[in-house]
């Protein structure tokens, strides 16, 4: 808990810390200062002049000759402002990433055909892995139909040694971890760890290769101990890793053991334990990209099954939900629609990032019946679509909607639509103007669904997990800033103000009734965190609650590191 004499020195920090972005960002029409660009920015290698274009070169039937990976450390040596004894100690003990590593990634080799949307889906591609900063492909040179292609990557530091912490919604989660997201530059992440989460704190182990022996089969595996149970995961899946890939396969096992809580205004109200068993496997196949869409279609089998047992003591449980097994075939289209755009200072500080304007669809059809091991006979639904739009040179709007649940009897039973839609109007440079609407909203919940809405959900002012419903919305404007400010070359400086609203309908089984319109004010530090890959931004944010009830803290301090802005 935060006295009020340290709130309010934390107050004026981060409003100084503020201050400063703001100060810089006042200047942002000015051009985008060399100290705070990525290093692909300020070194990037450009199409050589005279270089065809890539619907010229294809035209011409010109194939791939040599492919030059160059891939660049942590710290720029040649910098005079990183060639010091702490970066050049960084350099050393960092086992760069291995070009057979990164070639295993590209989806073109010599003496193919020249295609440049390949080379962009092998940039986004490289991009995705959490070892790499940024990639970037060009062709730089051409000689009798043969052109030679430069792979450009920046390596992050991948080794976590250290202690962990973060708040929101008024509780703190610590840890200490010994983690390499890039073992021996082969790519393989391996995990072990300690960590006080709000729910429970857990002993873990994780190993994950997206590229098992240099082929596109990945292996995930996870195994935690924890304090109301355990949990193991092992997952072996070869994806749809590219728009043309033609075939797919999975097979997923999780033996789950914990105990779950029902929530109302930030308190645990109920509790239950839960043993859960997954099992579900797949395969797929795809015409590949034709005419600027991809489809794919997938057949497979979910074994899904839930006992819930009562909590007895000084607390016993007060609602338990019904066991439930679902087992069940099904089969899935998918629709992609190959449209993308670079950006940059967006949802990321100093980044390069990978926009999705295309279509994106998906549909699923299962039967959980007692002939397949099933304890109801039920109709499995679910279904997916998203797309981006660009109103104007200036103007993105990306929406998402989906929508899960079973039919049982002719009724929809554990139904969930959610909706979500992001608007981002570019200021300039280094302003952003967001705006986020997301709904979700429940149907014949289960039990052991409950849908909530506090500080880990959006609403930052408030408690986590604060009010419970059959239903949420929230409304999210935030002005962001993008500094000029690079400290030791190790951190992009942001911050934002922002205004959050949002309300739950329907009464939770054992929850208040809604407290109506819930509202928060507040600033936020953002520190791009450009040279990791253990978290993009680290946010610290002040959020002042202007409803709730009077056990609310008149501020709420939130430390978490996010994957976005």
């Amino acid at each position: 808990m935060i006295d009020p004499t340290s709130w309010r020195i934390a107050l004026a920090l981060l409003f100084c810390a503020t201050a400063s972005c703001l100060s810089q960002a006042a200047r942002a029409d000015a051009p985008i200062l060399p100290s705070s660009q990525s290093r692909t920015d300020d070194q990037r290698i450009e199409r050589p002049p005279g270089m065809p274009s890539d619907p010229e070169l294809e035209a011409a039937g010109a194939r791939i000759g040599n492919i030059r990976i160059q891939r660049r450390d942590l710290f720029d040596l040649s910098r005079a402002d990183e060639n010091t004894a702490l970066f050049r100690l960084g350099n050393r003990l960092h086992i760069e990433t291995r070009e057979a590593t990164i070639a295993n990634q590209l989806l073109f080799r010599s003496g193919e055909p020249y295609v440049g949307r390949i080379l962009q889906e092998s940039e986004r591609l490289l991009r995705t892995t959490r070892y790499l900063r940024d990639a970037t492909i060009v062709p730089v040179a051409l000689r009798d139909g043969v052109v030679d292609i430069e792979v450009i990557t920046e390596d992050v530091w991948t080794f976590n040694p250290g202690v962990s912490f973060g708040r929101k919604g008024g509780s703190s989660t610590s840890g200490f971890e010994l983690e390499e997201l890039n073992l021996l530059g082969l790519g393989i992440q391996i995990s072990l760890g300690v960590k006080s989460g709000v729910d429970r704190d857990s002993k873990l182990v994780i190993f994950r290769d997206r590229q098992l022996g240099r082929s596109w089969w990945g292996l995930d595996a996870q195994f935690a101990d924890n304090s109301d149970g355990r949990v193991g995961e092992l997952k072996l899946e070869r994806p749809f890793y590219s728009l043309d890939t033609r075939w797919a396969a999975g097979i997923a096992v999780r033996d789950d053991e914990r105990i779950d809580s029902r929530y109302d205004l930030g308190n645990i109200i109920d509790q239950y334990e839960v043993g859960a068993k997954l099992f579900s496997a797949y395969v797929g196949r795809s015409t590949g990209l034709r005419d600027g869409w991809t489809t794919r279609y997938k057949l497979g089998f979910t074994f899904d099954e839930n006992r819930f047992d009562p909590i007895g003591g000084t607390a016993p449980t007060r609602l338990l939900p019904r066991d439930r097994k679902l087992a069940y075939p099904w089969v899935a289209m998918e629709w992609l629609q190959d449209e993308f755009r670079e950006d940059s200072n967006r949802d990321q500080i100093g980044r390069t990032e990978d926009v999705t304007l295309g279509w994106r669809a998906r549909a699923q059809l299962g039967y959980a019946g007692n002939s397949v091991g099933s304890d109801v006979d039920a109709a499995m639904l679910s279904a997916a679509v998203a797309k981006g739009v660009e109103l104007t040179a200036r103007q993105t709007l990306q929406f998402e909607a989906a929508a899960a649940g079973r039919i049982e009897g002719g009724d929809l039973v554990g139904g969930l639509l959610s909706a979500e839609a992001r608007y981002y109007f570019r200021q300039s440079p280094r302003r952003v103007l967001f705006m986020g609407l997301s709904t979700l909203a429940g149907s014949n919940l289960d039990p052991d669904q409950q849908i909530l809405l506090g500080g880990d959900s959006g609403l930052r002012g408030y408690p986590l997990r604060y009010q419970a419903g059959t239903g949420r919305w929230l409304f999210t404007a935030e002005q962001r800033f993008y500094s000029n400010w690079y400290p030791f070359r190790l951190f992009n400086v942001g911050g934002a103000a922002f205004f959050d609203v949002g309300e739950t309908w329907g009464r939770d089984p054992l929850g208040a009734p809604s407290r109506g319109l819930l509202k928060d004010v507040g600033v936020g530090l953002r520190l791009g965190n450009s040279r990791s890959a253990l978290g993009n931004v680290v946010h610290v944010d002040l959020a002042v609650p202007l409803d709730g009830d009077a056990s609310i803290k008149d501020v709420q301090l939130l430390i978490e590191t996010k994957r976005s802005f």
